[in-house]
């Protein structure tokens, strides 16, 4: 199934094909209810104010890995849809990623980094176990004394991370929160084992959070995990149950593993089950939904979910094939280059959905 990505979109087509669907989209927009409407909006409403991403320059294509992993760019593609992916330097690490986003998101809102009262980095390739890396971002944004702390839920990270920031906008905590999906995967990842390495890259995106009057914003999102899937997709090494060791080093147990043909029902299920329980708390239908945004994990996943959703493939969004699987970060980034793009005006309706390692997963419906 042919999906949306950045270089092949034509807006004026998916404006043609919209307006059977749900009118003129500026001028009739797809009535909704907002589930908070339940509790008399004694909250006020959170909106992403401004996103930014960043990549590292280094490109990694399917010919180098080809030829270092003695197969071919079609047995690569064929099974992922990723033509090449980004790769950090070997002294840039997440925490510089993420800054570099964050620092484009702030600009592109008017923020300073004493503003941001709130800081959450989404990552599961943290630059130390501990501190926080969003502890590491703080400081080099320069967001003195500024709250921060990382969640970890995989590709799903960045969507748990809104709706956490959204509960400190939304009860009058916070006027500014600042939201981070980032990962630097290549460190993470076993090179010598072809069915992984083809798919990671890394990168990070950035979200400011605001209340804006008269915007309705981020509208509700589901989330949800199953951890009696988690070792689908796990690394074993360096945590408390084994802990960094010769053995553990020779085992390769400090790289990601990840059963691949498991994980694609559960993840397939998941998300699509999200985004329709996201849609029925708004009383919306996907033909409402200007864009999708899924998790750029694999392009075979995407077109499931993109099938059972009954979504058009020109709803679909995708930029996996530039940069693989950035994990936490993918969502992040495929929505700062909707934003960038022009593709998205006031009013529009977005559908991001993600699952990742726990298994976990999330759907979230925003008003642009």
């Amino acid at each position: 199934m042919k999906t949306l990505n950045a270089s092949s979109f034509d807006p004026a087509e998916a404006d043609r094909k919209l307006a059977p669907m749900t009118g003129t989209v500026t001028a009739n927009p797809p009535q909704f209810r907002n589930p908070r409407a339940a509790h008399g909006f004694r909250v006020r409403t959170c909106s992403i104010a401004s996103v930014g991403s960043y990549v590292p320059q280094r490109v990694l294509t399917n010919t180098e890995l080809a030829k270092r992993l003695g197969t071919t760019e079609e047995w690569i593609l064929t099974r992922t849809g990723i033509c090449e992916r980004r790769i950090a330097d070997n002294d840039e690490f997440t925490s510089d990623l993420a800054a570099q986003a964050a620092l484009r998101a702030m600009v592109k809102a008017g923020v300073s980094a004493e503003q941001i009262e709130l800081l959450i980095v989404a990552t599961n390739t943290p630059d130390l176990l501990f501190p926080a890396t969003a502890c590491l971002v703080q400081s080099k944004i320069g967001a003195r004394r500024t709250a921060a702390f990382d969640i970890k839920a995989a590709g799903s990270g960045f969507l748990y991370a809104l709706e956490i920031g959204q509960q400190f906008i939304m009860s009058h905590t916070c006027d500014t929160v600042l939201v981070i999906g980032a990962e630097k995967l290549s460190a993470m990842v076993d090179w010598e084992d072809r069915s992984t390495c083809v798919l990671f890259g890394d990168g990070a995106g950035a979200a400011v959070l605001r209340h804006q009057p008269g915007r309705q914003g981020l509208l509700t999102t589901c989330m949800g995990g199953q951890g009696d899937l988690a070792e689908l997709l796990f690394m074993p090494g360096g945590g408390s149950r084994h802990p960094a060791s010769a053995h553990s080093v020779a085992a390769r147990e400090h790289f990601l593993r990840m059963a691949g043909r498991g994980i694609f029902k559960p993840a397939v299920h998941a998300m699509q089950t999200a985004a329709l329980e996201a849609l029925d708390r708004c009383r919306l239908s996907i033909r409402d939904i200007r864009y999708i945004i899924p998790h750029q994990a694999n392009q075979r996943i995407i077109d499931a979910v993109t099938e059972r959703l009954g979504a058009q493939p020109w709803q679909v969004f995708t930029n996996l094939h530039k940069y693989g699987n950035t994990s936490g970060a993918s969502v992040a980034i495929a929505l700062d280059e909707v934003v960038e793009g022009g593709l998205v005006q006031r009013g529009d309706l977005l559908l991001l959905i993600a699952f990742g390692a726990g298994l976990t997963w999330a759907a979230t419906v925003i008003e642009w």
